[in-house]
């Protein structure tokens, strides 16, 4: 989405149209939920970060003064929210956040994805691999983690990051380039066995 775009978006948010908000949800709720999980230690948690963002999203429309981009003030208001709630939980460890899905399998927090060309031993590594990353993502100090997801796993830009995450763009570097090394570090095994 360009400049443009996004300030027409946001003219159109402060007068209050549905159909802006719509597109807004449908644009950024997936990639918020994700990013909710860097910070939080279940998918409910992070379900309800993301709900108490778009309720201070729609709250503070009337005050956005247009000094960063809509998704990076969408995010901004996600993270700080996010990080709270992490502080809060990691004083206690609720039951959900150890228990096992549907199918007596650990939740990895991570999507898998799945090749029918692959032999059952690449499918059961791959498998294998996913924990193991899950694992040492939050092994990984929240700095580290959240640099590295938005970046890494969700795409975005240094500037984006920068902006998000309220680093300079030498330490988001920095940051980045630490976790990757921690996460290669963490899965260093798994390179020889694939």
């Amino acid at each position: 989405m360009d400049r443009r775009d996004d300030n027409e978006l946001v003219a159109r948010l402060q007068r209050g149209e549905q159909e802006a908000f719509i597109t807004l949800v449908e644009r950024h709720h997936a990639a918020l939920r994700r990013t909710a999980l860097v910070f939080v230690s279940t998918r409910a948690s992070a379900d309800e970060v993301v709900q108490d963002t778009w309720v201070a999203v729609l709250g503070g429309l009337a005050s956005f003064a247009g000094r960063s981009s809509i998704k990076t003030w969408i995010y901004r208001i996600l993270i700080n929210r996010a990080r709270t709630r992490g502080l809060r939980e990691a004083r206690w460890l609720p039951i959900s956040a150890v228990a096992d899905d549907a199918h007596g399998e650990p939740d990895a927090g991570l999507p898998e994805r799945v090749d029918d060309a692959n032999t059952p031993n690449q499918l059961l590594l791959r498998k294998e691999l996913a924990a193991a990353l899950s694992s040492a993502m939050l092994d990984l100090p929240e700095r580290l983690r959240a640099v590295v997801m938005l970046r890494d796993a969700l795409g975005w830009s240094p500037e984006d990051v920068c902006a998000a995450l309220a680093v300079n763009e030498t330490n988001q570097r920095v940051l980045l380039h630490r976790a990757r090394s921690r996460l290669r570090a963490s899965l260093e095994h798994y390179r020889a066995a694939g």
